[in-house]
C-alpha cells in the first residue's frame, strides 16, 4: 500500500535552520501566496515563515529560524527579515 500523500500545505522541502533574509530578497514585490511564502522560506534556510501585514500587531521575540515577510494592504511582499 503506498504512503498517504502529504497534507495540504505540507512541504517536502528541507525543514531548515538559521534564517538568512538575503536568500529571499527576490520575493519583494511578489504577492504573498502560500507558494511564494514557502519558496521564500526554503531559499532563506528558515524553519518557519510568517506574514506580517501592515498595521498588524506581531510578537517581537527573536527566532533565528523564522522568516518574516512584511506585506502591504494588497498582499504584496514589501520586506523580508529574519527573527
Amino acid at each position: 500500500m503506498p504512503p498517504p500523500p502529504p497534507a495540504i500545505g505540507a512541504s517536502t522541502a528541507p525543514v531548515g535552520g538559521t534564517c538568512s533574509a538575503q536568500g529571499a530578497q527576490s520575493f519583494v514585490g511578489q504577492m504573498a501566496t502560500a507558494k511564494a511564502t514557502e519558496q521564500a522560506r526554503v531559499r532563506s534556510g528558515a524553519r518557519m515563515a510568517r506574514i506580517v501585514r501592515a498595521g498588524q500587531p506581531a510578537t517581537t521575540e527573536y527566532l533565528a529560524d523564522r522568516l518574516n515577510l512584511s506585506v502591504d494592504q494588497g498582499g504584496k511582499i514589501v520586506g523580508v527579515t529574519c527573527g
